[in-house]
């Protein structure tokens, strides 16, 4: 790839995923910054101390894509949502939501297509030629990346 994306958030409860996902992120290379939530409270909290700035120089910038499993404790994706979108919208400009959860469930898929702000519901496991498939769909231009 010749672009990076400036920050990627990760909302699962499992370390296990994490840690694999966070490998897959970095061999792809992918990502200036990754950055995990264990639940949907503390990916609000993340993104609620975020200060909405893509400046090159910020030490944490908000994340241009959110990778967010459903089946989470304290707080899941469908709550994690709903408080996303009372977020004032600096918070969430450019940000691209992508579902990847275990849940094949048919309500699951047609909840999330019928949310706007979902732009994507894939199934686990994350894989390389997955997350390249999510990168070229929702950034295939450089505008929207950082240059390596």
């Amino acid at each position: 790839m010749s672009y990076k994306l400036k920050s990627i958030l990760l909302v699962d409860d499992d370390d296990a995923t994490n840690f694999i996902n966070r490998k897959i992120l970095s061999r792809l290379n992918i990502a200036q910054q990754i950055h995990v939530a264990l639940n949907g409270k503390e990916a609000i909290e993340f993104l609620e101390n975020q200060e909405g700035s893509q400046a090159e120089d910020a030490e944490v910038v908000t994340p241009q894509l959110i990778l967010l499993d459903i089946n989470m404790p304290v707080m899941d994706g469908w709550e994690f949502m709903d408080a996303y979108h009372l977020l004032p919208q600096e918070k969430k400009a450019e940000v691209i939501v992508v579902m990847l959860s275990t849940s094949g469930n048919p309500d699951d898929i047609k909840r999330a297509q019928s949310n706007p702000e979902i732009s994507g519901y894939n199934t686990k496991p994350l894989h390389p030629d997955l997350m390249l498939e999510i990168i070229e769909k929702h950034f295939p231009t450089k505008d929207k990346a950082a240059e390596v």
